[in-house]
């Protein structure tokens, strides 16, 4: 006779155990838990609302001694007839619990409640307009906190001397910056001439490393190919000979850089990359490198001097402007499908007539992101008074933690180039001379100068700087 197979032992065993009924078992099974969960959260919604419905309506002997808030009127402030339905649905629920509801009010004091609600819709529809059109989200936040940075912070350069091999890299500029990349080496020269600076690290709020990563690039005894081993190097060096570094792990550092090989700079440095601040002009989301509001953006500036003539909108009969190397698929498509028209001027490649004149006769100016989301074309256009409209996806802008973008400047997402026509069409006149309004106000923040002025580019990046810095001071041994 055949031995029954271990498989069909085990079956029979589960059949015949089937048969008996555990109450254990069937209260611990996943549905029975669920329904009874559900039973729980229903009778406590139902004592709960209970609890509060007998609350209002017959408030303690403490509540007396101040008014308590009416529900009617908190709610009819947001839509004129809500006493009606509060007044109706009040007399539902509370029938089914037991509660009479008394509501003593009249229709003269219901409508001129109403009135005083529609005024206050008014009131407040008006107080968002005016914080939409404010170019900074909190202006007394930010001007006080601006005068308190001007008295209080402090910054600790490395020290360098003019005789060190790598001095070009390391020491501030004597002479003027220019060209497309000047914020960086502007940015150091202002601050080693600041009232920013102190000599004693004890008091210093932040640690600033002075390498440049545009002359690291230009400098042939490292190039583009050895920055990253100068830039582990020099932090090796630093944490070696100092005790700054060790005790952050470089969370009160900073650095400075503009040209987009920064973005790779710190790629055998992580501690700089995930610990210290970078203000950097590649200030993208998408870059795993850039951690927003740890790192801050640097607005990519091209040095300029006064005021151009007629930077007025009077004259801007042009609807938009593009002009520039057609080096991204953003560039390719804004190209490709506005080449030809007669409102939006995209052109490919340099200009023959002047750059600036484009920029004066335009009324929006178009920053399309190239190799980097950033490029100088939004200092431009706000230099010479044209609302920049921002085709950049992913990009932190400058200085966001203050100023308010929306309120002088058009953002439109690079897959909505096609709709870019209809949507600065769909830009009435009125909010139009808004933001063109608003940003000749914005102007002064972008712009640099050899002696810093106040609320320039400088200052606007020592704020970002203020409130990136710790509240803690660690002792420096």
């Amino acid at each position: 006779m055949d031995r029954p197979s271990l498989l069909s032992y085990d079956s029979q065993r589960r059949l015949s155990g089937s048969s008996s009924f555990s109450y254990k078992g069937f209260f611990l099974t996943p549905k029975w838990l669920a329904l009874l969960t559900s039973y729980f959260i229903l009778f406590y919604i139902y004592s709960t609302s209970n609890i509060f419905i007998r609350h209002l309506l017959h408030p303690s002997p403490s509540d007396l001694f101040q008014p308590p808030p009416s529900t009617i009127h908190l709610i009819s402030t947001f839509h004129p007839n809500a006493s009606h339905h509060i007044h109706d649905s009040l007399e539902s629920i509370t029938s089914e619990v037991g509660v009479n509801v008394i509501i003593g009010e009249d229709e003269e004091a219901g409508s001129s409640q109403s009135q005083r609600s529609s005024s206050n819709g008014e009131e407040r529809e008006n107080d968002n307009k005016e914080e939409n059109e404010d170019v900074y989200h909190d202006r007394g936040v930010f001007e006080e906190e601006y005068e308190e940075m001007k008295r209080k912070l402090k910054i600790y350069v490395y020290p360098h001397g003019k005789e060190e091999a790598f001095a070009n890299v390391l020491v501030a500029v004597e002479y003027e910056p220019g060209g497309n990349y000047a914020s960086e080496s502007y940015f150091k020269k202002a601050l080693m001439r600041s009232e920013f600076i102190t000599e004693d690290p004890a008091e210093a709020d932040l640690f600033f490393m002075p390498f440049s990563i545009a002359s690291l690039r230009h400098d042939r005894r490292v190039g583009v190919g050895g920055i990253q081993d100068f830039v582990r190097d020099y932090i090796g060096q630093i944490s070696g000979k100092y005790p700054y570094w060790n005790r952050t792990g470089g969370a009160d550092h900073f650095y400075v850089a503009c040209h987009s090989v920064g973005r790779t700079a710190m790629e055998k440095a992580a501690q700089v990359k995930f610990n210290a601040i970078q203000v950097v002009c590649s200030s993208s989301y998408f870059l795993s490198g850039y951690i927003a509001h740890k790192d801050a953006s640097l607005p990519q500036i091209w040095p300029r001097h006064g005021n151009p003539p007629n930077i007025g909108s009077s004259n801007r009969k042009r609807l938009a402007f593009f002009a520039g190397g057609v080096n991204s698929r953003e560039r390719i498509h804004l190209v490709k499908t506005w080449k030809n028209d007669t409102e939006i001027f995209a052109h490919a490649g340099r200009l023959k007539t002047p750059y600036a004149d484009e920029l004066l006769r335009s009324k929006y100016c178009l920053h399309a992101k190239g190799y980097e989301v950033n490029t100088a074309r939004i200092g431009d256009s706000l230099y010479y008074g044209c609302v920049p409209v921002v085709l950049a996806d992913y990009y932190d802008l400058p200085f966001t933690d203050v100023l308010n973008w929306k309120s002088f400047s058009v953002v439109v997402n690079a897959v909505d180039i096609p709709l870019l026509k209809k949507v600065l069409k769909g830009i009435t006149s009125q909010e139009y001379l808004t933001l063109q309004s608003n940003v000749m106000k914005v102007r002064k923040h972008f712009q640099w100068h050899s002696t810093p002025q106040d609320f320039d580019a400088f200052y606007m990046v020592m704020y970002e700087l203020w409130l990136r810095r710790s509240s803690i001071k660690f002792p420096l041994y």
